[in-house]
């Protein structure tokens, strides 16, 4: 007998999610839970092209972008895909060949460097918890989950190139494998882990979003984002100092796979899996020319 659909997710995060984030899973449950509620539960060979189709319009009236129904599409092929081959079954996948409308996903844009300095100097004058968050952000590139779940033991300074050592917590997990790294301190990253260690009482850097059992990055995103589109413009987001330090690398000349590396991007080729990666220092040298 074909299983039914909850039970082949149960399998393919019991499989496949090894290892994974939480966002992983959410997304999983989240986008099985739409085909259930709209399509029953039933075993895998009793869904019909004609009910994806449904399932699609009704997603499509419910005003989601085309770009989400696609990756809530995406993720259902997936499991759907995994049920077929685990279990053996002789069908086609109902999800497959659906139609999708036509949509661009909305570009986060970068920040220019003009504006990432003056940003950069109202962190140096406020010197709060929130400002320290952003000039700790603001020339590493780190994602804001990464930054917020830091420990104080993550930042070493007393080292001969002081460098944030980004690894997984019980409150906070990494996005990918790729995601645990070095990242040297320079700048205003440099000088927000000083001033960090100098306040920091207890375990966490940011203890206003973190604790023992979680990192709550949607909290601190709010926040970081409001002030930035009140301090600058509507138009800049946390994320693009993400965006902004990827340019600045190239702009130094920096070969993709650092680039990858000290950004914590997976390697788009087998070659940059090959090997112990690069040094330290090989790392604090490319981001010294980013300094603004």
């Amino acid at each position: 007998l074909a299983p039914t659909l909850s039970a082949t997710l149960h399998r393919y995060l019991k499989l496949r999610g090894k290892d994974k984030p939480k966002n992983f899973y959410q997304t999983a449950h989240r986008n099985i839970k739409l085909v259930i509620n709209m399509l029953g539960d039933k075993p895998l060979n009793e869904y019909s092209s004609i009910e994806a189709g449904r399932l699609r319009d009704r997603l499509i009236e419910r005003q989601l972008s085309p770009m989400s129904v696609r990756r809530a599409f995406t993720c259902v092929k997936a499991i759907f895909n995994f049920g077929l081959a685990e279990y053996g079954l002789d069908c086609a996948n109902p999800f497959a060949r659906i139609h999708m409308p036509l949509g661009k996903e909305k570009k986060r844009s970068p920040i220019p460097v003009e504006t990432i300095r003056e940003i950069q100097i109202a962190c140096f004058e406020i010197d709060d918890d929130l400002r320290l968050l952003v000039a700790l952000i603001s020339d590493t590139g780190m994602r804001l989950s990464e930054a917020a779940g830091l420990a104080a033991e993550d930042i070493c300074l007393d080292h001969e190139d002081p460098h944030i050592n980004l690894c997984p917590h019980p409150w906070r997990r990494l996005k990918t494998q790729q995601s645990e790294r070095q990242i040297p301190l320079v700048g205003a990253t440099l000088w927000a882990a000083q001033r960090l260690l100098e306040e920091v009482q207890g375990e966490w850097c940011f203890p206003r979003y973190t604790n023992a059992k979680r990192c709550n990055g949607n909290s601190a995103s709010a926040a970081l984002n409001k002030w930035l589109k009140a301090k600058v413009s509507k138009k800049v987001v946390v994320h693009g100092f993400r965006h902004s330090f990827r340019d600045r690398l190239r702009a130094a000349n920096c070969p993709t796979e650092l680039i990858d590396r000290l950004g914590g991007w997976s390697a788009n080729n087998v070659g940059g899996r090959y090997g112990a990666g690069f040094k330290l220092e090989s790392l604090k040298f490319i981001m010294d020319k980013i300094i603004l």
